[in-house]
């Protein structure tokens, strides 16, 4: 099964990602992982999709569709897969079907996970990384027990750039105007499912799992 993963920023594609793989045996592709992939190694497409997610806005289709394809042409896709955070606009959607036709495969499914515009805000603007291991905190609802400081290997705690309040609206009205009108365009295809996000994780898990059964 090749699924689709859709959501505004800070809506928990990411987490509800990891479920979806486990449970159903798919290569996770994640948008953001390729752009750092990409950058952690110097090519040309990683600086280029940094200059943009630095300042919240789309990485261009051209770089984004390149490294995507590239991904899913490699062999522990080709059994399905899981796409987070791309496409983000209608002609990225439209490259990828293009590409998947040439071979003979398609989408089978895109999953919307909806979460009120107020609750992103709140999500993103509160969450912070720790520079050694990654773990995620959030200053509101799961902060550090010592300000600062990660609670698993005592590493330096940091705020993404594309995670300051100025910077998370920005996300958010670029999302409005890219890529929600995904939602339309796949459910005019019939491939649709809508859960709600704005609930706890294990429930939001559930009622994904259940539409995907």
């Amino acid at each position: 099964m090749n699924i689709i993963l859709l959501g505004a920023p800070g809506a928990g594609k990411g987490t509800q990602a990891v479920a979806l793989v486990k449970e159903k045996g798919l290569a996770h592709v994640a948008s953001g992982d390729l752009f750092r992939d990409n950058l952690g190694r110097g090519t040309e497409l990683g600086k280029i999709a940094k200059t943009y997610m630095d300042k919240g806005e789309l990485v261009p289709d051209d770089v984004t569709v390149k490294m995507v394809l590239d991904r899913i042409a490699k062999p522990d896709c080709a059994n399905g897969f899981l796409l987070d955070g791309f496409p983000r606009t209608i002609p990225q959607a439209e490259a990828l079907d293009k590409a998947l036709s040439e071979e003979g495969k398609s989408m089978d499914k895109a999953v919307s996970v909806a979460v009120p515009n107020e609750q992103l805000i709140k999500r993103l603007s509160g969450r912070w990384i720790c520079r050694g291991c990654q773990a995620p905190f959030h200053m509101v609802d799961a902060p550090p027990k010592e300000a600062g400081k990660c609670d698993h290997c005592g590493g330096e705690l940091y705020q993404r750039d594309d995670d300051n309040k100025v910077t998370v609206q920005n996300r958010l009205n670029v999302y409005m105007k890219q890529t929600a009108p995904l939602i339309d365009y796949y459910k005019g295809q019939g491939k649709l499912l809508e859960v709600n996000g704005n609930q706890p994780v294990d429930a939001v898990s559930k009622e994904m799992l259940a539409a995907l059964a």
